[in-house]
Parts: C-alpha cells; sequence; structure tokens
C-alpha cells in the first residue's frame, strides 16, 4: 500500500492526493508534525517536508512535483500531462505558477499566517502579509478568469496536472473562506467543475481539529 505523509492544508500534498485519486490508485494518509523533525521522517526526506510518498516496493519519494510526474510516468492513464511538447511545457509553466508564484503571493500570506503560525506558535498573524494575500489573490482570479474564457480548462482542451494545482491552492484558502468568488464568476464555474470531480471528494470532506471549514467549502453548488 502507497503511502502519503501529508498536511492538511498543504496545497503540494493536495495536489498529490489529486493525483493519485484521478489514477484511481489507493493509498494510506499520515499527517507529518513536520516541526518536529522527527529522525525517522528526516530519513525519508532529508530536507523534512511534505509531501513524501511511499511508492509500492517501499521507495520514497519527496517533492510534489516529482512525485506528480513519476505517478503520471508510471500510471500514465488518464494523462494528466499529454499533448505535444508545446502543450506539456504550458501545463509546466502553469503548474509552477501555481506552485511558486500563488504559493508565495497567497496561500503563504493567508493560510501561512492564519493556520500555520498557530500550528509552529510563532505568534499572531501578520495583518499586513494577510492585507497582501487577499490583495493578491484578487490578481490570480483575474488571471484564471483570463485563461478560462479562452480555453477548456487552464493549460488546453483537457485536464491536467496544471488543473489539479491550482485547485489545490485554491482549495486550501477556500477552507478558510476567504476567495470571493461571487466577483468571479468565470474562475468560480471553472472551480466549481474540478471541484465537482470524484478526485476532489476526500479533499472536500478534509475537518481539521479545532478549525472547520468555511460554510460553503464542500458545497458544490456554491
Amino acid at each position: 500500500m502507497r503511502v502519503l505523509y501529508h498536511q492538511w492544508l498543504s496545497p503540494f500534498c493536495r495536489k498529490v492526493r489529486l493525483v493519485l485519486a484521478e489514477k484511481k490508485l489507493d493509498f494510506e494518509m499520515r499527517l507529518e508534525p513536520v516541526w518536529e523533525r522527527r529522525p525517522d521522517f528526516l530519513a525519508l526526506n532529508p530536507a523534512g517536508e511534505v509531501p513524501v510518498l511511499i511508492a509500492e516496493g517501499g521507495r520514497a519519494l519527496a517533492d510534489s512535483q516529482a512525485i506528480a510526474e513519476y505517478l503520471e510516468e508510471t500510471t500514465p492513464e488518464p494523462p494528466l500531462l499529454a499533448g505535444n511538447a508545446v502543450e506539456r511545457a504550458e501545463v509546466r509553466r502553469l503548474v509552477g505558477w501555481f506552485d511558486a508564484k500563488f504559493n508565495a503571493e497567497v496561500t503563504g500570506n493567508l493560510v501561512g499566517q492564519k493556520v500555520m503560525n498557530r500550528l509552529l506558535r510563532q505568534g499572531h498573524p501578520d495583518s499586513v502579509a494577510i492585507r497582501a494575500g487577499h490583495q493578491n489573490l484578487r490578481a490570480h482570479l483575474e488571471y484564471v478568469t483570463f485563461l478560462v474564457e479562452r480555453r477548456n480548462w487552464l493549460a488546453g482542451d483537457r485536464l491536467t496536472l496544471a488543473d489539479l494545482a491550482a485547485a489545490a491552492h485554491f482549495s486550501c484558502v477556500d477552507y478558510l473562506g476567504d476567495v470571493p468568488w461571487d466577483a468571479w464568476e468565470e474562475a468560480k464555474t471553472w472551480y466549481s467543475r474540478v471541484k465537482s470531480r470524484p478526485s476532489f471528494r476526500a479533499i472536500l470532506a478534509d475537518a481539521i481539529p479545532g478549525l472547520p471549514p468555511a460554510a460553503v467549502y464542500a458545497d458544490l453548488d456554491f
């Protein structure tokens, strides 16, 4: 059985969960308190970060993109990184956009300040960072709107890893109720399509002890 070491509101862990679910691969989840820097976990990933996937055969794989591409190569159906070289490059570009830019500008400022600071006992949330996260979020919603007005999905005509990466980040922020969906109907429609997929059911069932999700988090008709 595959084992995924994860954190609940890590978009990188959620991306891997979505890829595993889209490919209908069974796995067990284990919550990893990365701040404890457990020697057994550091032996799996010296970086001390989640996700870490223990693949069949017992091999430990780290880094969400490395894991996603490993799963794409070993379980090619359904394809999440398909098409010609230009199309695959666009998928990778958008995955990088959300995993780097969105994470730094939005997820880190909102989820990091509101949730991780509390878990790590790093003091009160930084209100300046939170305001920046909300402002940056609007710019990213505008970009998603730009993409879906011109494409069926974010990277083209089919669902790809770009959609899963983006939805993983949005889902973490949406858990907190911080996404102003009603002001961005096209982006909302795209997210609703991803959110309605069977692979998203487990994500929508997440409930962190002491931090319940926003009222519409699991609502498919939000």
